[in-house]
């Protein structure tokens, strides 16, 4: 009966997402509210539910970090697309530091690697939350472009951080004999080890079955979704992170593809949605109820910190000395939501750290997502109006100028074009 109404409330969303689309609702804070509802009044049990998400988070984090990865230009990330670049290749690291001094007054008595690993996972950000944002035509292209870009790229970045972080974690915890070090080197290095030269023989036998018109965009779409698994499974095998090797993969496939498998682009906008809303509806009926009685003061003031102060900080920082005024950067600084990333790479390292943090861990990280779902989804659409107003008001000015037109974008799929807010 509680599957039947989980269902059934998915019909009734996808019926009315268009029209929801105009509003502050997004799906995300939808899927995530029906879970709750739906654990609060016992239609599906928890334990259950728990069962279920651990599949789904897997399946999800893999596929998505390797069609993210893919989606990835190189070539141009090498020449261009200066907002992005600094937001992740000196924003991120920002983050981290500053995410650690932040954090310290919060979680006293917990070992310096442990504030680390919660600085790590609040580090990745999810479009999805910010839909109304990177969607709506009025905010300038390139402001959309920088944030589609830096959200697509950051949770594979953050995720060998933490790796690491949960590894060393375990190891100051208390972890037994294991060489905790050792352990997070193979991880991150028998990872991509596996994975790149995977995504470059995937890559180069797409190629040579499409010259030979021996498949197409539908047989395609299976074969890559099996290659991110293989490398996945490849990785587990000889002990590498299968998360690094799915990221790797994507990254060299799509470096030999370069947008001729349709699929890898079409698939996060269409099927892509519904593993995502189900992600959420799993978080929402699994982790966010327990999540809850573990909410204290100390808890909400780190993650309203980590929102309103440490992304924004390193934002703004970051992009100074760049062509961004003072507002877009204000701007881009606020629209980094913690979403899918930061929830599932918490489920992920839960078994690796010691049982007095895992539970700790994985709370701040759901309750992290759901304010932020709440927050920025009700933020999304108003803010993006509001700033592409005052934009558009100033004329000629750098957001509204495409300085970098001559080359190709770095993520080969555009935001989405869905409806917004006129």
């Amino acid at each position: 009966m509680g599957y039947l109404a989980i269902t059934m409330f998915a019909v009734a969303f996808a019926m009315v997402a268009r029209r929801l689309s105009l509003t502050i609702v997004t799906p995300p804070m939808a899927f995530l509210g029906f879970g709750a509802l739906a654990a609060a009044f016992n239609l599906v049990t928890i334990e259950s539910a728990e069962a279920l998400l651990h599949i789904v988070a897997e399946v999800t984090l893999v596929v998505l970090l390797f069609l993210d990865a893919a989606q990835i230009d190189l070539r141009a990330l090498r020449q261009r697309h200066v907002w992005p670049v600094r937001m992740l290749f000196l924003g991120m690291p920002l983050m981290l530091a500053i995410g650690i001094v932040a954090a310290m007054p919060f979680l006293p008595g917990w070992p310096l690697v442990a504030v680390a690993l919660i600085a790590a996972i609040l580090m990745p950000t999810d479009a999805a939350l910010g839909q109304s944002v990177i969607a709506n035509p009025a905010v300038p292209d390139r402001v959309r472009r920088a944030l589609t870009v830096e959200s697509g790229l950051n949770d594979g970045l953050a995720l060998p951080l933490v790796l690491l972080f949960a590894s060393l974690t375990a190891g100051a915890m208390g972890g037994g004999e294991t060489n905790w070090l050792l352990f997070a080197a193979k991880q991150l290095v028998l990872g991509p080890a596996v994975g790149i030269p995977l995504g470059l023989a995937g890559g180069t036998v797409l190629l040579f079955a499409k010259r030979h018109e021996l498949t197409d965009d539908v047989y395609e779409g299976v074969g890559a979704l099996a290659l991110a698994g293989s490398a996945y499974l490849a990785a587990d095998l000889v002990g590498g992170n299968g998360f690094i090797s799915a990221f790797a993969a994507g990254l060299s496939f799509g470096y030999l593809v370069r947008g001729r498998c349709k699929f890898v682009y079409d698939f996060t906008e269409s099927e892509g949605q519904l593993l995502s809303w189900s992600a959420f509806l799993l978080i929402g009926l699994a982790l966010v109820p327990p999540a809850l009685a573990y909410l204290t003061p100390a808890m909400f003031g780190l993650i309203l910190v980590s929102l309103l102060v440490v992304r924004p900080l390193a934002v703004w920082l970051a992009l100074a000395g760049t062509d961004a005024s003072h507002l877009t950067r204000l701007f881009m600084g606020w629209f980094g939501p913690r979403g899918l990333a930061t929830a599932l790479f918490a489920l992920v390292i839960v078994d690796r750290v010691a049982h007095d943090l895992a539970e700790p861990v994985l709370a701040l990280a759901v309750n992290a997502v759901w304010i932020s779902a709440l927050l920025h989804g009700v933020t999304a659409a108003p803010a993006a109006n509001w700033y592409a107003n005052i934009i558009k008001s100033r004329g000629t000015c750098p957001e509204m100028k495409e300085i970098e037109s001559s080359a190709k974008p770095l993520m080969t799929r555009q935001p989405p074009k869905t409806s917004s807010n006129p």
